[in-house]
Parts: C-alpha cells; structure tokens; sequence
C-alpha cells in the first residue's frame, strides 16, 4: 500500500467526455472513474485501469451519469450598470447598432451609468450574473472592463472583477479594454484618449495588478489598427497578453496585428479574411466566435468557419454578456447557436466552450479538460450523450458541480 495514490474523493460509477485534444471526439471514456486531490485531478479514466488507492477518500457514484470539464465563457461584459432595453426596440425598429453608437447611445450609454455606480453597487450587480452561470455550469469567467473610459472607473471595474471570485466558487479572469469606445470628454480627440490609456490607465492596472490580458476595440466605430498597435506595444512593455474585438462589422486587419503580438484570441471575427486566418494560425492565436451578438444585432456576415477549420484554428465560443449587443447570461445557449447559426459541430461547440475557451484564456495547462494535473472543475450531467448539449435548449442536466474538487451548492 506504499506505492498507493492519496485520492480525497472519488467519482466512480461515471461516464467521461474529457474533451483533451490528444483523444477522440468528446474524449470518451465509458465506465470510468476520476480520483481528486488537493483541488486537481489526480487520475481519470476506465475504473478497471484505476490504480491501487490509499483508504480514506470520499466516494461519490455518479450513477452512470456524465462528467464534463466544467465549462468556461472566455468573454463577456459582466460589470456594468443600467440597460439598454429602448436601444433593443430601436433595432426592432430599423436602427443599426452603429448609428446608435454614433448618436451617442450604446457603450457611452453604459458608461455614465457605471460611472454613477458604487462598487458595492457594481459588485452586487456582477454576482447576480455571475451565479446564474455558475449554475448553468460555468466554472471560469472571463470579465472585462471597459464601461469607465476613465481611469477611476476602469480600476473600479477590475477590482470588483477580482472580487467575484472571493464571493463565489468560480475562476476569473480579468481584461482591461479601456480602448473600447470614445469617451465623451474625448469625443474629438481620440489620439489623446490612447495616451490616457498607455501612459496612465495600463501602468496603473499594472501596478494594482488588476489585468490577466489586455484588450481594444478595433473597429471602424472604434479604434483604428495604429491606435490598437499603440496599446498593446504598451501591454507587452508591461508584460501583460492581449486579445482584440477584431473584425465584427468590418475588416481593419486587426487579427493579422494581434497575431503579431502572439494575442490569446481575437473574437467575433466575422469579417475575418484567409489573410488573416493564416497569420492567427501561425501565431497559436484562438478564434472566439460570440454567437449571441451575432444574433442579436441581426448580422448576416458569418465568421470564415470553413477557413478556420482548414487552417486548424482553435475556435472557442463565448457569450459575450453585455447590455447592448449580447445581453445573453446564458452560455449552454450559445453551444445550439454556434451549431445553428456558424454550423459548427456539436463537438466543436462543447469543445468551444471547455479545451478551447481556457485556450482563448492562456489557461489551457490548468483548465478544461478532464486530465491529471489540471483543476477539478467537474461537472455531472443527466444526459445521454455529450452532443445533447448542443441539442435542447432550456433544460439543465446538471445534477451535480465540483470547482476545485470541492462540491458546489447549487
């Protein structure tokens, strides 16, 4: 019993889908077992390949029931205050995103709302969001800032990013996009707006520690390709990843600059050429497809999914939860809408949403997949096969959560 593994607890009784990039599709493994311990997994795999274990862990018999890597939205908005639901209704009405942000609605909008906003205020409101993807299966949270616009607010967001996870067992991970549109005090004056943000929002983000990656809004109501080259020179000077909103209504060649910069991901990408989906190929960059803005703004422009798959870029999928173009908390959803909408697979959706999304997060050493070493974010689902998750839509499977190899209330 010496050369015994120490497990804490073990799920017996199990299906798999571990979703590893080194097995077959969903990573099946029938009749199967996981051993955790100390918050990571210690052995996953067929129960009669299991090996010796030491007496003493907790047993849990899943019942023939599923385990999944618990699922990860590797981009949303969640701190914010106020809504934008009269800004919906004028879309229904003919009136485009892009005009509504021109006539001074949209993220300026949001902004002032936050802005007014106490962070007890900010941090209540991010916890309701939050909790309601934690129960849809949600395990990491990617949130960004970007609804301050100066550097008081931006610092608020973050910290109350940071404080999620110290509320609730899930995993976040902040991103500063304090480039995400023209405050109103700099209207005119955008290249001066960028200096706001390289010489005194990113060294103090730095400083406080308070940013995982970094990101800009590149686009054509955005910034441009040189005010986007300026901030992320600043981010690797600092020594922080980057990411990009590139290529949503129009093609500025942002992904082609972020692969330049080895970002994590560059995301909606609808208007994303081969030219560009060469470079963020060679760079290791993932692709984040936000089916949710897709279809909430009514685009028709679908992302170069064939190209990508071509190419063997990784696509991740994510709700990108805002109150203007995506006000979807609801990241399950997005797994039908991925297929529905861009036709990926079922595979490539669930995929999307575990190996792929912690991908997008620089995370995928830690985190989904259901393999030794990594975290155990776990979820147990009644279903009958993995690509039932891609299939309903409105019905919760899961009868059970672990983060970190400790069971979450639900």
């Amino acid at each position: 019993m010496a050369d015994a593994l120490h497990a804490e607890l073990i799920l017996t009784n199990a299906n798999l889908a571990t979703m590893s990039d080194k097995a077959e599709p969903y990573g099946i493994v029938t009749e199967a077992a996981v051993a955790v311990t100390g918050g990571n997994i210690l052995w996953a795999g067929k129960a009669s390949d299991m090996p010796e274990l030491a007496a003493g862990a907790t047993i849990h018999d899943c019942q023939g029931q599923w385990l999944l890597p618990g699922f990860i939205d590797c981009h949303t908005h969640l701190v914010f205050a106020g809504n934008r639901a009269d800004e919906f209704e004028q879309r229904l009405q003919g009136v485009s995103y892009a005009d509504i942000a021109r006539a001074g609605g949209g993220i300026r909008r949001t902004v002032t709302a936050t802005r007014e906003a106490s962070e007890a205020e900010l941090l209540e409101l991010t916890l309701k969001r939050a909790r309601t993807l934690l129960k849809q299966g949600v395990s990491c949270i990617e949130i960004k800032s970007g609804y301050g616009l100066d550097t008081a607010t931006e610092l608020k967001m973050l910290r109350v990013a940071r404080a999620t996870e110290q509320h609730l067992p899930i995993t976040v991970r902040t991103t500063f996009l304090g480039a995400h549109a023209l405050p109103e005090e700099y209207q005119d004056d955008a290249e001066g707006y960028i200096e706001l943000v390289c010489n005194e929002m990113l060294p103090k983000v730095a400083e406080q520690k308070l940013a995982d990656a970094v990101d800009v809004f590149c686009e054509n109501i955005g910034f441009s390709r040189a005010q986007t080259e300026k901030v992320f020179s600043k981010a690797r000077e600092l020594g922080l990843p980057v990411k990009l909103h590139a290529e949503q209504l129009s093609n500025l060649g942002g992904s082609e600059l972020a692969a330049g910069f080895k970002a994590l991901s560059v995301d909606h990408i609808e208007y994303l050429d081969e030219a560009g989906v060469k470079a963020i190929a060679q760079s290791g960059t993932v692709a984040t497809l936000l089916p949710g803005a897709f279809y909430y703004l009514k685009e028709t422009r679908k992302p170069p999914i064939d190209l990508l798959r071509q190419y063997q870029v990784p696509m991740a999928i994510a709700t990108d939860f805002n109150p203007g173009s995506s006000p979807i908390c609801n990241l399950p959803l997005m797994l039908n809408m991925a297929c529905t909408l861009f036709t990926l697979t079922p595979e490539e959706a669930l995929r999307g949403i575990t190996l792929n999304a912690a991908k997008a997060l620089g995370l995928n050493d830690r985190i989904g997949s259901l393999e030794p070493g990594k975290a155990a974010n776990i979820l147990q689902l009644d279903i009958s096969h993995p690509n039932q998750l891609a299939y309903e839509i409105g019905i919760n499977p899961i009868t059970a959560i672990w983060h970190r190899g400790r069971r979450v209330d639900l």
